[in-house]
């Protein structure tokens, strides 16, 4: 009796860890440089809080701060600075943490590169509103154009719109739903 009472709860196990597993995992994105160098990854998880926990992991990148956003449309072509993947993924937000109206479902924090370039960088992006879909649905994250992950070559000052000053895209991934 007591190795098929294991046997079941570690099956019970499996589902639930895969459950959770297919829950978190959104989206990925391959960042590119102007040159078409591969620079970094970015991942984007819906957690069963409603809450987006993103990680971006980068090589290659200017010391400093920089600003990066998801823009509203899944284009990256390096030939037109990346301008194909169009503004912040704004919603009906204004730009910016500091603007009343704000942020927009695209504002992120600033990444801190380190000397060397490279970074990995995690940070949480709160639900929209308290509606029962996802957040990937309530901003529009795979609508018909799709969306992209920018790094900006100076920092958000985080009010101005409309990106907050912070300069050419100097790297961009297109997110894909996994």
């Amino acid at each position: 009796m007591k190795p098929i009472r294991a046997v079941l709860a570690a099956a019970a196990l499996l589902v639930c860890v895969a459950e959770v597993a297919v829950a978190e995992t959104s989206a990925t994105a391959m960042l590119h440089d102007a040159k078409g160098s591969e620079v970094g990854s970015v991942q984007l998880r819906e957690t069963a809080s409603g809450t987006v926990w993103l990680t971006l992991t980068a090589t290659g990148l200017p010391v400093g701060t920089l600003g990066f956003h998801i823009h509203e449309s899944g284009a990256c072509e390096a030939a037109g600075g990346f301008k194909s993947a169009g503004g912040h993924l704004a919603g009906r937000r204004q730009h910016g943490i500091l603007s009343e109206g704000g942020p927009h479902p695209g504002d992120l924090p600033n990444i801190h590169v380190p000397e060397g370039g490279s970074l990995v960088y995690e940070t949480f992006i709160a639900r929209v509103s308290p509606s029962e879909r996802g957040w990937s649905e309530e901003v529009g994250l795979f609508d018909g154009d799709g969306s992209a992950v920018v790094i900006h070559a100076r920092p958000d000052d985080y009010r101005s719109p409309p990106a907050g000053e912070a300069g050419d895209r100097i790297a961009c991934g297109v997110l894909e739903k996994r």
